[in-house]
């Protein structure tokens, strides 16, 4: 009897037997002991990425230039792509198992291809549901409260944005220099959310949330109000030494308010934003900017890239120390050590440093107190929200996440946020849980056969020359050209996933292989294989395991 199986029907735990225990010829013929079976692994890169991407899913489109598509696929799971791929800090690169023979691929930057694309020709997005008659209440109009309205407004549901600020896109707007994420890309992937009939309205500060939900008759609420408010510290000052909080820098600098800061400045802190308004600060003239952080290079909160490029661009970093005390024109600092713990801790001695202003950029808080009178809420001691695994806090209905639930605060995790909670929602609106899909084992580097793939390093993306960059806020990241994208995406090994090579159909020797045509993949003939594993051993992505029979 002719047993076929595909691929596409293998669940996880399918595997009941460790492929590299098989060594070839064992177990072949009549007394066949395992057979090949197709499968589909986990790759590292989408397993990584914090927006649920199915990263190889669209790379696999953009290699063949099916730019349009690739999007569509990628814009399934992340509605801001020309955003990420400038500003996410690419934790699927990290992961990704070409790094251990060349280089990464540049996911972010194939990313940032596609989104730049779409808006450039017009890719527009329409649900393909009814519409449910269900209206939704978004408070917050920052990556979190975009993403679940892009995902609510897709699955049918009428979506209402009530945003306090002048302009959608929250701390993307406000807290990321123009020269890492220009305002017309982002309004670009903003009015196509806009164009799916979400409604934003700005200036529009809610205080009493379930009257706003009572009064605009809203079935559920997802409450995405970031976090805006700088963390202070107590820093002794003597004759009017002038402090400004980073938040509120970036923010008026992005409205074209620009501070007086003096030829020297000063940012407090090692995160992300301390980087930001450190090179903000020398676009806007300071002859000297120099970032001081109690912790070592190791330690600090802002990703290395970040630090590299404040370094490229003259910005000085003091690590390990922290300030004592503040006069009009310098800053009196104390040099710290870390401990066998990985703590710093003060050494007595102390330093002077120059500077006419000192900005804090020492994290940021969530305005959740308008929060704290609704029944069945609770928080955490620094102010966040407490939710359930399906994003739902205490009282029913009222959803949260973003900055303000506890978790990692970047754009990226944001945006997940975004789209479980959507996902929570319409299954709670429709009387149902939402259960996630079973993952797939992830497939690790040293279970590739590379056999197929060369050597090819990763294409770089054009910079702005550094002597045009202290002079405004122009983009400094040019993007890939569509060629250097399509190559780029060309590197990617299909991790665990078949991408119809041929391998195991040239491979085998009792022609046992059916190819079932483009992108439909094989079929095992198993009354004529013997189970010699020459299609497991060659298949360079691993998307063949042997199993027991």
């Amino acid at each position: 009897m002719n047993t076929a199986i595909n691929m596409t029907e293998v669940q996880p735990g399918d595997l009941t037997a460790p492929a590299n225990l098989l060594k070839h010829g064992e177990g072949t013929g009549p007394i066949r002991t395992r057979r090949p079976l197709y499968v589909d692994l986990l790759p590292p890169c989408n397993n990584a990425c914090p927006a649920g991407e199915n990263i190889q899913a669209w790379l696999a489109l953009a290699q063949s230039g099916q730019h349009e598509q690739a999007w569509r696929a990628l814009v399934r799971e992340n509605p801001l792509p020309a955003v990420h791929g400038r500003v996410c800090y690419h934790p699927c690169e990290s992961r990704c198992n070409r790094a251990e023979v060349d280089s990464a691929v540049s996911i972010h930057a194939i990313e940032r291809f596609l989104g730049d694309r779409a808006i450039r020709e017009g890719w527009q997005l329409q649900p393909d549901v009814s519409p449910t008659g269900q209206r939704i209440l978004i408070i917050g109009a920052g990556p979190s409260g975009l993403s679940a309205a892009y995902h609510l407004a897709m699955y049918g549901h009428t979506v209402e944005i009530h945003e306090a600020g002048p302009v959608p896109g929250g701390m993307m707007h406000f807290g990321i220099p123009a020269y890492r994420l220009p305002r017309d890309v982002l309004m670009g992937e903003i009015r196509r959310i806009e164009a799916l009939g979400v409604k934003i309205r700005l200036n529009h500060k809610v205080e009493h949330l379930l009257e706003e939900r009572e009064r605009g008759g809203f079935d559920a609420v997802f409450v995405a109000i970031g976090a805006h408010l700088s963390r202070r510290v107590d820093i002794p000052a003597r004759d009017a030494g002038k402090i400004l909080d980073a938040v509120s820098f970036l923010h008026e600098t992005s409205t074209g308010e620009t501070p007086l800061l003096g030829r020297r400045v000063a940012v407090y802190g090692g995160g992300t934003t301390a980087m930001d308004t450190a090179r903000t600060a020398l676009r806007l003239g300071a002859e000297d900017a120099m970032i001081i952080y109690r912790r070592d290079r190791e330690h600090m909160p802002a990703h290395p890239f970040e630090a590299d490029e404040a370094l490229a661009e003259g910005v000085r970093i003091n690590w390990l120390r922290r300030i004592k005390h503040i006069d009009e024109s310098s800053i009196t600092v104390e040099v710290m050590a870390i401990n066998d713990q990985g703590d710093p801790e003060p050494t007595g001695q102390i330093e002077t440093l120059e500077a006419d202003t000192l900005i804090l950029a020492l994290g940021q808080d969530s305005e959740t107190e308008f929060l704290k009178s609704i029944p069945g809420l609770e928080f955490k001691k620094d102010g966040t929200v407490i939710v359930d695994s399906n994003m739902m806090t205490g009282h029913a209905g009222i959803f949260a996440g973003g900055d303000m639930v506890p978790s990692e605060r970047t754009v990226t995790v944001a945006v997940g946020h975004g789209k479980k909670a959507a996902r929570c929602m319409d299954a709670w609106l429709r009387g149902t849980k939402h259960t996630p899909s079973p993952k797939h084992a992830l497939i690790r580097h040293d279970q590739l056969n590379l056999w197929y793939f060369t050597e090819a390093d990763q294409r770089q993306q054009d910079e702005l020359a550094m002597e045009k960059r202290r002079t405004g806020f122009q983009e400094v990241v040019a993007g890939l050209t569509e060629a250097e994208a399509t190559y780029e995406a060309r590197r990617c090994f299909s991790c665990g996933n078949c991408f119809e090579c041929d391998g195991c159909y040239g491979s085998c020797p009792e022609n046992a292989i059916t190819k079932l045509g483009p992108g439909k993949r094989y079929r095992y003939e198993y009354d004529r294989c013997t189970g010699c594993a020459v299609c497991y051993e060659q298949c360079p992505c691993h998307a063949i395991e042997m199993i027991s029979e």
